[in-house]
């Protein structure tokens, strides 16, 4: 028969006045290591014991009890209720639940304080979190939980803010597969699915550092102390609906601005009121930009204007200031510091000296009236204001048959009745015209904005590289037509034998452009040629070129040729240096137009179509009617000529959807005959009448930029 395992006796727990209580000398615990004696006091006395001491009987020389119990395990709490007592917030004789064990115990005394201490485990991180959500979902603030647990109001802000971390992270974090300052990192964004999509992308990626989690989730944002952010004000940013993302483990300058757009918006807005009060000035032009180009005023005459007078007040004022600030000095002239009410006196009247040495500049008022200024923010969000730039164009003419005259009513002055204010300032921000629409029914035609023509002639540039790409006999004959120009020209270059394609990059584009049937055919054939060329290797390279079937090397010559072609409009350069002249203008848009006869291209069956975005709502209503009346006939365009340009624009949009429109930028000239090179210079097309000055013929490079040498 077998035998019955002994069964255990568990200690009997009983109550025992505290005043029977006594801290047994073989407590382990003799170093102090986390929460003091005065906060445990104090959440005994929110709260009550939450756990009772373990106490064995005294005894005295002959092994009896003595009445007393000495507390081996718990002295922590023990000395809490001992403070209590002597602050009279609890009597003597309170009863205290205890565990007792029996005094001849087998198990020496030290073991029970140590196994309590050594056994014990910390609570897991995660459960401190949402712990504290839980406390915080009952209505419980950052600073009640923070004085219930005596902590900071941050350090409970920290832990409510990795509880909302996405909770696929935090499995991942509970299961040991993140660490904690990982887990913090992600506390950036509050956009669990940005969030889990940054982890996956880390699991094939060599850096998982928490800065690398950090910049992924934050890459669309702006920081804090942008140029754009200090101008505006972040307070004000955030009452405009913005949303800042910060880190609470690490120091963020401030934090991220999460919306872009809004930002750009409030920031124009603000250079647009400082520009508006800059127009009454009468000034010809103001061009405004948060970062205005290196070298922005180059090419530009700098007008000398006089610093304005002091009036008798003001020459008072300084005077008065000047005393002060010497009688100040000599009073503490012996002292080793200075009062800070003194200190922050001087400061005081220096700021104010200086502002009487900056006296603002007056400027010729027939100047001015050919004159602009220039709007920017620099580095630390202040406005910079760059006043009196003429531009050559804008200078006065040269007297006419030296009779002291100039020409056509050009007296210097402004046409408006000799008074430059009657003119409206012409007011531009970020190459954009800051001018509101005239609704004023006015039915003249006006040219077409250059940066739409622009970007419409990216589109027509893009989808031209992807019609060359595809065919092979137009992109060699575009290659030969021009290497033979280069290599039978008077060019000199070094080298062997040189030729090479110039990538152009479409700086100024739609926003979609990326996503257009070209770009993607464009980026596709790329990364497919890109795959298979055995790069790193020269001779690999050119045995792997030498084996190609004629087909594949005429595809990849037509692909690579592709990336010179640029039938980009931008405004001409007349005066040389960079840029385009006007007579390579012509030659490009003429090339241009001959690739597109020759490979037979149409915007409207690559994709484009005219919207608000990128055409309707960027031209005039006059602009809109005609090409309704284009392209979807008179009785279309009378049905919304009533209408205000926002819902004409959308309307138009809708009526010319599937009609096969095109504004003249991308049309093909019907007809026309390519020009050969050197040939007479034809006129641009309508639409770009008057851009530009005349200038000599110059070798320019055309449609198809490449370099050849011999």
């Amino acid at each position: 028969m077998a035998n019955a395992k002994q069964k255990i006796t568990l200690n009997a727990s009983r109550d025992i006045p505290f005043n029977k209580l006594v801290l047994s000398q073989a407590n382990v615990r003799r170093i102090k290591n986390g929460q003091s004696i005065e906060d445990l006091a104090a959440s005994i006395t929110r709260r009550g014991l939450l756990q009772s001491l373990n106490v064995r009987p005294v005894l005295d020389g002959e092994g009896k009890e003595t009445g007393m119990f000495e507390v081996p395990a718990g002295g922590r709490r023990f000395k809490a209720l001992e403070l209590l007592v002597k602050q009279k917030r609890m009597a003597k004789a309170e009863p205290v639940p205890c565990v007792v064990t029996d005094a001849n115990s087998v198990v020496p005394i030290e073991e029970d304080s140590l196994a309590e201490n050594f056994q014990r485990e910390d609570l897991h991180p995660l459960d401190q979190f949402r712990a504290f959500q839980t406390l915080h979902d009952q209505g419980a603030s950052h600073e009640d939980i923070a004085a219930r647990f005596f902590v900071t109001a941050t350090f409970v802000q920290q832990r409510l803010r990795l509880a909302r971390v996405s909770p696929r992270l935090l499995e991942t974090y509970e299961q040991d597969s993140m660490k904690l300052d990982q887990l913090m990192a992600f506390t950036v964004s509050d956009d669990h699915a940005r969030q889990e999509q940054v982890w996956e992308t880390l699991q094939n990626s060599w850096s998982q550092e928490p800065q690398q989690i950090r910049r992924m989730l934050t890459e669309t944002t702006v920081r804090a102390t942008d140029r754009r952010a200090r101008f505006v004000g972040v307070d004000a940013y955030v009452a405009a609906g913005g949303i800042v993302l910060r880190d609470l483990f690490e120091a963020d300058n401030g934090g991220w601005l999460q919306d872009p757009a809004l930002l750009d918006r409030l920031a124009g807005e603000k250079l647009k009121e400082a520009a508006d009060a800059i127009a009454a000035e009468a000034w010809k032009w103001i061009v405004v930009d948060v970062d205005l180009p290196y070298g922005h005023a180059q090419g530009l005459r700098e007008l000398t204007g006089t610093p304005a007078d002091l009036n008798d007040d003001e020459r008072a004022t300084r005077e008065a200031l000047r005393k002060e600030y010497d009688d100040l000095e000599a009073e503490y002239a012996e002292a080793d510091e200075l009062p800070d009410e003194v200190d922050q006196r001087l400061g005081e009247i220096e700021t104010a000296l200086e502002a009487f040495e900056s006296r603002p500049i007056i400027y010729d008022p027939a100047e001015r009236a050919r004159a602009g200024v220039f709007v920017s923010i620099d580095r630390d969000g202040d406005l910079v204001v760059d006043r009196g730039y003429v531009r050559p164009e804008d200078e006065a003419p040269e007297p006419v048959d030296g009779d002291g005259t100039e020409g056509d009513g050009e007296d210097g002055a402004d046409p408006a009745g000799g008074d430059p204010a009657v003119r409206r300032t012409t007011i531009t921000i970020g190459g954009q015209s800051a001018e509101p629409e005239e609704d004023d029914g006015d039915d003249t035609i006006k040219p077409l904005p250059e940066r739409l023509v622009t970007e419409l002639t990216a589109y027509r540039t893009l989808a031209l590289r992807n019609a060359v790409a595809v065919n092979p006999h137009v992109a060699m004959t575009a290659l030969l037509h021009r290497l033979v120009l280069d290599a039978f020209g008077q060019r000199s270059f070094t080298g062997c034998v040189e030729a090479a394609v110039r990538q152009v990059y479409l700086t100024a584009q739609q926003a979609d452009l990326k996503d257009s049937p070209s770009a993607k055919a464009v980026d596709e054939r790329h990364e497919a040629w890109k795959a298979d060329i055995p790069f790193g290797d020269d001779n690999a390279l050119w045995a792997w070129l030498d084996t190609l079937d004629e087909a594949s090397r005429l595809a990849l010559l037509a692909h690579c040729v592709s990336y010179g072609i640029n039938a980009l409009f931008e405004r001409p350069n007349p005066y040389g240096g960079n840029g385009v002249s006007q007579a390579g203008l012509e030659q490009r848009l003429r090339e241009a137009d001959r690739l597109a006869h020759a490979t037979g291209l149409d915007l409207v069956d690559v994709g484009w179509r005219p919207t608000v975005d990128n055409y309707l709502g960027r031209v005039t209503k006059a602009r809109i009617l005609e090409a309704v009346r284009e392209g979807a006939g008179e009785q279309a365009a009378q049905l919304i000529d009533h209408l205000k340009k926002p819902e004409m624009a959308k309307e138009a949009e809708r009526l010319l959807a599937d009609s096969g429109w095109l504004p003249e930028p991308l049309r093909l000239i019907d007809g026309e005959a390519p020009a050969p090179a050197g040939d007479e210079e034809q006129d641009l097309p309508a639409f770009l009448a008057g851009d530009g000055d005349d200038a000599e013929a110059e070798s320019d490079d055309g449609a198809v930029q490449a370099v050849a040498a011999e």
